[in-house]
């Protein structure tokens, strides 16, 4: 965990006493509506369909006990006793009363907290690897990286307004599990010719209205330039980027219309003048924030636990639970351990106040006392000795958060959707909970094997839809709820954008749509082995569009025709 510092504290102190006087004014007439929008937004603070919705910052998704402690205690007290954590890898309240949030943000102060630049045109929460840190096929450790950045962008002055929000995700690992090719800024750890460490650095990826895959402007980054370079990026963004159109605005539609060549000479042309200015880092400065982290004490352990092999002889369960939630860890005799919040009924991402006490005890006892938040929006406690995996799963059980589908198409990633959010178009939550009842069989789902389904309930994407293996979109269709539906998306290393496969449909037919899409895969699939994703890429969009609507592209288009003329 990164321990704040005196300068940390005063920053969020100050911040929350500067939003009580703002709101207080506000609530007395004081303060214009106009006014007040954005002072609420650079703390985090949303007007939803029904009421505010608080969105907290969990830095790069690292968490300690007491923090996921503070963040139920708010729950129970403020809002309806659950939280929603998102694909930013924050935690969202959605029924806060206005009054009470500069009291919610002055306990989440005590805790090293905040919700400060968790909304509105800046830049937001940096997110990384969930196994950051851990990671076997880890480069570097992002998570100093991250903070590093964390601290640079904070209330930094030229970058508080921007053209539109700005989002930047780190990963340190040979395998991207950051999604970093969808985000404004993407940073790939490499090591250099002798061993240095270094960034290969994207700009321009994003989803939303305007999906598009990020575009590599530098190779090679040396460690020493990141937050310089970072700022030349900035910096002509902040220059060229659109305000007449916020559809317009993000850093991806400047890319495009520059040209990635020409952007690319634009930033080297500014870094120039920064790259040896005073946001240079240096060794003693990079030394001097990873030395606030604190580190697990790790045991020397077996690679491989005797306690841990007899269990998954022992118990089919078990075994199950262990093959989808177990991940490996670099360190002999420990393991990465993610606790589904993805059962059947649940909305995905959601966790009561109970839970959430709950995995805060499972941290201490069996994980250091620290958690992730991943941004597939499930918990991953990182730090787990494998002795204790067969006792944590019995744990786990009784909480309703062992539900062994990790990569499996229950594992569904969705926003809020019309249940909450003012812009949504369609409800997320119960086509996400009419699927996986539909898919509740774990052995079919394990037949079906590795499958990412995403939902987004509005052409923002913050469901990710657009690199889901299905995507699947909420439309409005003449004032009725409808969905269209893609396949062929995915994020890591290989991401790709899905493709809508036709019309869209009513909320009703979504379950049978996807049965389709499945069915159409395991006919075509080579072997068990080959994913839904190799499929859609081997086969293409077509026979799966075949099966879900009856009939080849051809006679559909010849029906339209004959209705036309008729």
């Amino acid at each position: 965990m990164y321990l704040y510092d005196e300068i940390d504290q005063r920053l969020v102190d100050e911040r929350v006493a500067q939003f009580r006087g703002q709101t207080r004014r506000f609530l007395a007439g004081e303060l214009s509506e106009d006014n007040y929008r954005p002072l609420r937004l650079q703390n985090g603070l949303y007007i939803q369909r029904f009421a505010p919705m608080l969105r907290v910052a969990i830095p790069y998704g690292l968490l300690s006990s007491r923090q996921l402690r503070a963040l139920a205690h708010i729950a129970r007290k403020w809002d309806r006793g659950y939280g929603h954590f998102s694909t930013r890898q924050n935690i969202q309240y959605n029924w806060p009363k206005l009054e009470d949030v500069p009291e919610i943000l002055a306990h989440l102060a005590s805790v090293q907290m905040h919700a400060i630049q968790t909304s509105g045109n800046c830049i937001r929460n940096t997110t990384s690897d969930h196994f950051a840190g851990i990671a076997p096929d880890e480069i570097v450790d992002p998570l100093l990286w991250c903070e590093l950045i964390r601290q640079w962008s904070t209330f930094h002055p030229e970058f508080a307004f921007l053209p539109r929000k700005f989002k930047i995700a780190v990963s340190g690992a040979e395998q991207d599990r950051a999604a970093i090719q969808v985000h404004d800024i993407g940073l790939q750890a490499v090591r250099g010719a002798n061993g240095e460490v270094g960034f290969r650095v994207l700009v321009g990826g994003g989803l939303g209205r305007t999906p598009i895959i990020g575009t590599v402007i530098r190779e090679f980054l040396p460690w020493p330039h990141l937050l310089t370079y970072l700022d030349a990026i900035l910096r002509v963004y902040n220059r060229f980027g659109r305000r007449d159109n916020k559809y317009k605005a993000r850093i991806k539609i400047l890319v495009k219309e520059l040209t990635p060549e020409e952007f690319r000479k634009q930033v080297d042309a500014e870094w120039v003048h920064l790259k040896d200015g005073p946001a240079k880092l240096t060794a003693a400065e990079v030394s001097r924030i990873d030395a606030r982290f604190t580190r697990p004490q790790y045991q020397q352990l077996d690679a491989l636990s005797v306690q841990y092999t007899q269990a998954l002889a022992r118990e089919r369960g078990f075994a199950s639970w262990a093959g989808r939630n177990v991940h490996p860890h670099k360190v002999p005799g420990y393991a990465a351990v993610t606790l589904s919040l993805k059962k059947t009924g649940v909305p995905p991402g959601d966790a009561t106040a109970d839970q959430m006490d709950a995995v805060a005890d499972l941290a201490d006892r069996y994980s250091f006392g620290e958690l992730r938040v991943s941004h597939e929006q499930n918990l991953v406690l990182s730090d787990v000795r494998q002795s204790d995996l067969h006792a944590l799963w019995l744990e786990a059980k009784l909480l309703g958060l062992a539900t062994p589908n990790i990569g499996l198409i229950t594992n569904i990633i969705a926003c809020p959707g019309g249940d909450f959010c003012s812009l949504a178009n369609a409800k997320s939550i119960p086509v996400a909970e009419a699927i996986q009842r539909r898919f509740d069989d774990l052995d079919y789902q394990h037949d079906i094997g590795e499958l990412d389904l995403n939902i987004s309930g509005c052409m923002n994407s913050c469901g990710h839809h657009h690199v889901g293996h299905i995507g699947i979109l909420g439309v409005d269709k003449q004032g009725a709820e409808f969905y269209q539906i893609s396949i062929g998306g995915a994020q890591g290393n290989a991401a790709s954008l899905g493709k809508v496969i036709g019309p869209s449909f009513a909320q009703d037919e979504v379950p049978d749509v996807i049965e389709k899409l499945i069915e159409t895969y395991l006919e075509h699939r080579d072997s068990e082995s080959e994913k839904f994703i190799d499929v859609v890429r081997r086969i293409g969009v077509t026979p799966f569009k075949e099966h879900v609507y009856g009939y080849p592209d051809q006679k559909r288009e010849n029906g339209k025709r004959q209705l036309a003329a008729a």
